[in-house]
């Protein structure tokens, strides 16, 4: 029997399929004009919703899942390093499918993709929403209209970012993994013909964006109803969300695993969990002063994904919250670096 168990490892969801999703923090980008990758600036802490059953709102429980802190416009990323076998993620932002803009669906679809592929998608920094670019996801509260949900449906119920993974099926995850044996084999008789083992190839991963080591780019109290905050979008950057070059039928028909992640403001935060929310991340100005790096990243075997008009559609934050006043410095060519081609505890689900 399958297991379906969705599992939390330090601030790490592992879902069934080998999958890996972090929640990395980075620089809010200027929500006019096209910019590199921001960095990472380390990892938002994420804890189990049944961990805090005293504290949390009731419709939390009833949904399970994981819970994280954000601030007010606080930018994030999501990181799928160290995701070893092919599998599809389904990635939404109020239920509605940050790749195709669609309602939240139980199934894979290719008309348009409503999912990303891993391990060739390293990250998603936002929502499809241009040829080769995204809207960096951004946090505001309900009741707006400012999130994506809010413009896509008209209504802002959810919430919060869902993830569903859906592994390879059994033949075809077979033959990957045969595959793949053969493809180790010859590296090793390569690297073997070129003066010894691992002098000639190095099998390290990609510098992460951030420069921070493996696959970052680089309570007490009654419960009560939580601030519900929700995701918009902020600036564009230049990111592809890479086309699926396999059959649909490769993929399992129902996702292995899905969880509910739960967005809390800070206060909140501290209210529920005891602990101090991650400090809001250093201006943007004084990050590009000190000379440190943003990133850009091609995959010259990838096609990217068009995006929907839905998604293309939806709006920045700041036509809601007003103009970003926050410092801007724009990187130096130098500072842009190139990327690329160049058993835990486990988490409840509930109903949603």
């Amino acid at each position: 029997m399958t297991d379906s168990t969705v599992r939390i490892e330090g601030n790490t969801l592992r879902l069934p399929g080998e999958v890996r999703v972090r929640f990395i923090r980075t620089l809010r980008l200027p929500e006019k004009g096209t910019h590199s990758l921001p960095p990472g600036l380390g990892e938002f802490p994420v804890r189990r919703v049944e961990d805090y059953v005293d504290t949390v709102p009731a419709e939390w429980r009833a949904r399970g899942g994981v819970m994280l802190p954000v601030y007010l416009r606080e930018a994030m990323w999501l990181s799928f390093g160290g995701t070893a076998e092919p599998a599809a993620l389904q990635v939404g932002v109020g239920k509605v499918c940050a790749v195709s803009g669609k309602p939240w669906s139980s199934r894979l679809g290719r008309d348009p993709q409503n999912y990303v592929v891993l391990p060739r998608q390293p990250w998603l920094d936002g929502i499809n929403s241009g040829k080769g670019t995204v809207r960096q996801f951004v946090a505001v509260p309900l009741g707006l209209g400012a999130t994506v949900e809010g413009q896509v449906t008209g209504e802002e119920v959810w919430g919060g970012v869902q993830l569903q993974s859906f592994p390879l099926r059994e033949e075809e995850l077979r033959a990957w993994r045969e595959a793949e044996q053969r493809r180790a084999a010859a590296r090793r008789e390569m690297t073997v013909s070129a003066g010894g083992y691992g002098a000639a190839f190095p099998m390290a991963a990609p510098p992460a964006p951030g420069g921070a080591p493996g696959p970052v780019r680089a309570p007490g109290g009654r419960a009560r109803s939580a601030p519900a905050m929700g995701l918009g979008v902020g600036g564009s950057m230049r990111q592809e969300v890479y086309q699926d070059d396999r059959p649909l039928k490769a993929w399992t028909e129902e996702p292995a695993g899905r969880v509910f992640v739960h967005l809390v403001t800070p206060p909140e935060w501290r209210r529920i969990t005891g602990e101090a929310a991650p400090p809001s991340p250093v201006d943007r100005a004084a990050y590009t002063r000190a000379g440190l790096p943003w990133f850009d990243y091609y995959d010259q075997d990838a096609t990217d994904l068009s995006p929907t008009d839905t998604l293309g559609s939806v709006q920045p934050v700041g036509d809601w919250l007003g103009d970003d006043h926050d410092p801007w410095q724009q990187p130096l060519p130098n500072q842009v670096k190139p990327l690329g081609d160049a058993p835990g505890r486990p988490v409840a689900d509930g109903d949603w």
